[in-house]
């Protein structure tokens, strides 16, 4: 009699993508080059992975909701929530199936865990998930979820999110908070927050290479962080948050910083947990 195993999958490592300027990798900017290291930098991170993801789950900026939030839906729509942008930009396509059934499961890792979950089936994917992942990963052949932000940006509450969510990281599901680690709108441009975007970004950068138990203290408390506020206006660290998914989920997983470049003046950066 045969016995049948339990399928193997790799261990992935969790992300935080910065997911540039709207549709900014599919349109002319000035200068031209603005966000190619960027572009570059997504189109890579495929190839660093120990294997295809069985499933994503993208934790976006641009969804917050009373209570976390899954899509659920078979075959979610896109939402082309950027505005004032070429025509071509709203007929991006990204089809990525959803996943019902683990959408299911990771709304009752939630509801089990402290922070609570639900699914939502008419949700569809936003810009902070199909923009990135059309350079990650342009097959649109790996399922995809995305979840929500809860919407009073409690630090520990998204940093206990990702805790209840990093078991799937051993059934190969990568997990990707996309946001920016700065995200002023009246600093992009502004050569006066070179400088301050920096002060942040080294704060930041050191407090996701902590110790992980140190790692998730300090980011409970980013808002102390030198320069914080400048770079996340109270009320608007809806962009920064998804980071504190990434490193709950990232468990006793390292950090540190894999991708950095100077683009409107600023300084933006990835992070990667194991």
């Amino acid at each position: 009699m045969t016995v049948s195993q339990p399928a193997r999958h790799s261990t992935m490592p969790t992300l935080f993508v910065p997911h540039g300027a709207g549709p900014c990798f599919f349109m002319e900017w000035n200068p031209r080059n603005a966000w190619d290291a960027m572009a570059g930098f997504l189109k890579g991170i495929a190839a660093t992975l120990p294997a295809k993801p069985t499933a994503i789950v993208v934790v976006s900026g641009h969804w917050l909701q009373p209570t976390f939030s899954v899509t659920g839906a078979a075959r979610p729509g896109l939402i082309y929530d950027y505005h004032g942008f070429p025509p071509h930009t709203y007929e991006l396509r990204y089809p990525a199936p959803g996943s019902p059934a683990l959408a299911g499961r990771i709304a009752a890792l939630l509801d089990d865990a402290s922070p609570g979950g639900q699914q939502d089936f008419q949700r569809g994917f936003d810009h902070g998930m199909f923009i990135p992942l059309k350079l990650m990963f342009p097959a649109a052949d790996v399922p995809v979820v995305q979840l929500s932000l809860r919407n009073d940006l409690d630090p520990l509450a998204h940093i206990e999110a990702g805790r209840a969510l990093q078991v799937l990281r051993d059934e190969g599901v990568l997990i990707v908070g996309s946001g920016m680690s700065f995200h002023n709108m009246r600093g992009y441009g502004d050569p006066r927050f070179a400088s301050i975007s920096d002060e942040f970004d080294h704060w930041l950068t050191a407090a996701v290479e902590l110790p992980p138990t140190e790692r998730d203290r300090a980011l409970q408390c980013w808002e102390r962080a030198p320069a914080a506020r400048l770079c996340h206006p109270p009320g608007a660290e809806e962009h920064l948050i998804p980071l504190l998914v990434a490193a709950g989920a990232a468990g006793d997983s390292i950090g540190r910083k894999v991708f950095s470049d100077r683009v409107m003046h600023t300084t933006l950066s990835a992070y990667r947990f194991g």
